[in-house]
């Protein structure tokens, strides 16, 4: 089992390695349209959106409306966002410097 999630963490490392490499906003869309279902694609996304919510101040029963969220998972965007070194944060402010 653990050369398994050995194998799996290295492939994140790689994968992780190439997105930040690619300077192409459409082929890492088409890029993650091939890789993820639609399904997962939908929850990846959502979970963007509900960051970049809470980030511009939106109230997270708001956020529940406007998306179809559980209060739950809002509150663990939110929490996530709050962390020290928050990955979501750094992201949202790479995308906010580069838009």
């Amino acid at each position: 089992m653990r050369q398994k999630l050995s194998l799996n963490e290295k492939a994140l490392e790689e994968l992780s390695a190439a997105l930040a490499k690619a300077a192409d906003s459409e082929l890492i869309k088409d890029f993650l349209n091939s890789l993820l279902t639609e399904y997962e694609l939908a929850e990846v996304s959502t979970r963007w959106a509900l960051v970049r919510l809470i980030d511009e101040g939106m109230s997270q029963r708001k956020i529940a409306d406007a998306l179809g969220l559980s209060l739950c998972k809002i509150t663990r965007g939110s929490r996530e966002l709050k962390k020290d070194n928050s990955s979501f944060q750094k992201l949202i402010d790479i995308y906010k410097q580069n838009r």
